[in-house]
């Protein structure tokens, strides 16, 4: 299973991002999934997770500003981001929990797109 992110780049405070995370291989089915983002100097931390139903978490400091949705029928996440701030800087990953058609459930993270908000 592989998960390749792309959509970051460099914006200005105040605009939006969409990130986009596709999944492909052996699947049978994608469970939760999530992003992640890393900061220079700083551990990786919680974005945005979206289980099978739909259901959505968010830590405070993109709630409100990012909306995370997945396209089950193309094995693929989104992540919509507005009002991007420059504390949003980081790499993102994208992660997700798959069942695999041989039976084993695994845990697999992409390469990881930078997100720079500057002005």
């Amino acid at each position: 299973v592989h998960l390749v992110e792309s959509g970051g780049g460099l914006v200005q405070p105040g605009d939006s991002l969409r990130l986009t995370c596709a999944a492909s291989g052996s699947i049978l089915s994608l469970n939760l999934m999530g992003w992640y983002r890393q900061a220079p100097g700083k551990e990786r931390e919680l974005v945005a997770t979206i289980n099978s139903g739909g259901a959505t978490n968010y830590p405070d400091s993109v709630k409100g500003r990012f909306t995370i949705s997945r396209d089950n029928a193309k094995n693929t996440v989104y992540l919509q981001m507005n009002s991007l701030k420059p504390e949003d800087t980081a790499v993102y990953y994208c992660n997700a929990v798959a069942k695999t058609v041989v039976g084993s459930t695994v845990r697999v993270w992409g390469q990881g797109t930078q997100v720079t908000v500057s002005s």
